[in-house]
């Protein structure tokens, strides 16, 4: 097969151009099909026709639920989790069109975590000397920017995690440290706008509305640093077997209810 022969969609059957083969494990797909796949979708080269062709049904199937999902809370700037929570569901999307964007819309039910991370990357200020030259301040004096990351875990057929930039980048805040607060956020510790640290206790408040909101979706009404009791092993009374009692209290091996 030539290197530059034609080929065509596999989905839609229209000819691809030249730079625009998404290629599948068992064939290839054009950049317009692509494109209405989840935007959180990252195993297209690992899938086949028919599992695509699976998506994309079920894509077109969510504008149903995009048209009848009614915002009743929104988190965020530009990246925004919405919630409609008459329905018990939320999406998250940097989209203003949603009819156009069909953003994925998820049950409370499919949340199963929600991390806060917030990057701190640290660029050296220097000053020059008699003659021109770049040197460090003694001590050092460094540039500080933050970056704010929210990955929220979910049980979904086409991806498990939604990740996004809570801050669309880096939040630069001078040569000052913002005083870390308590709360959920990671903060991985390793371009002169002092007015940024403003910004920086903005995001980082958002990310713990956020959390708090998305670990209700998990936990009811839990507390968010609450966790649900451990399942204790037991002995079957039924078959005798040493076992970890399923969500209907039955035994895993014989089924029998142990309780």
């Amino acid at each position: 097969m030539g290197l530059f022969e034609k080929k065509f969609c596999d989905i839609c059957g229209k000819k691809i151009g030249l730079l625009g083969n998404k290629k599948l494990e068992d064939g290839n797909m054009c950049g317009e099909c692509a494109k209405k796949l989840s935007p959180f979708f990252s195993e297209r080269r690992h899938s086949t026709k028919a599992e695509i062709q699976e998506q994309l049904e079920y894509r077109e199937a969510n504008r149903e639920q995009v048209a009848n999902f009614n915002t009743t809370r929104s988190i965020g700037n530009y990246w925004k989790i919405l919630v409609d929570e008459n329905q018990k569901k939320f999406m998250v999307t940097n989209a203003y069109d949603l009819e156009k964007a069909n953003p994925d819309v998820l049950d409370y039910s499919q949340v199963t975590g929600c991390d806060l991370d917030i990057k701190e990357t640290r660029i050296e200020r220097k000053t020059k000397d008699s003659e021109g030259h770049y040197i460090s301040y003694s001590p050092p004096r460094y540039d500080y920017s933050y970056d704010f990351k929210v990955r929220i875990t979910v049980d979904h057929p086409y991806f498990d995690e939604i990740e996004y930039s809570l801050s669309n980048g880096p939040v630069n805040v001078g040569d000052r440290r913002p005083s870390e607060a308590s709360g959920t956020w990671k903060v991985r510790t390793g371009s002169f706008f002092e007015t940024g640290t403003n910004d920086y206790y903005e995001y980082y408040e958002m990310g713990e509305e956020i959390k708090e909101l998305l670990d209700r979706m998990c936990f009811g009404d839990q507390k968010s640093d609450e966790k649900p009791a451990p399942i204790m092993a037991v002995i079957c009374p039924r078959c005798g077997a040493t076992t970890l009692p399923n969500e209907h209290g039955c035994c895993e091996y014989c089924g029998g209810a142990v309780n």
